[in-house]
């Protein structure tokens, strides 16, 4: 257990350890609430940061030409799939 003081602006530092080990990064939300007389503080994410890499990567794929043609639908889609050779398939 770690003992932090509140700053003049009702500031909390949450110690090195702590933040460590949650995995929070300047910017991160935290959730404040009151249980039983105590401050509880929970992580929240606004958007998932499996879903943001997801995201990155996918933006990073268009900017490098890493994309295929539109499709009209998700059958025409599966045929071109189908289509293409198994190494052709892997790279995109």
């Amino acid at each position: 257990m770690s003992a932090v003081k509140i700053g003049v602006s009702r500031q909390v530092v949450i110690p090195k350890k702590i933040h460590e080990k949650l995995g929070l990064e300047p910017g991160d939300y935290l959730e404040v609430e009151l249980k039983d007389g105590k401050v509880v503080f929970t992580p929240k994410t606004l958007v998932d940061r499996a879903l943001e890499t997801a995201l990155d990567e996918a933006l990073a794929d268009v900017k490098a030409g890493r994309v295929s043609k539109p499709f009209r639908s998700a059958k025409a889609l599966v045929r071109d799939l189908k289509r293409r050779p198994p190494r052709a398939r892997a790279k995109n």
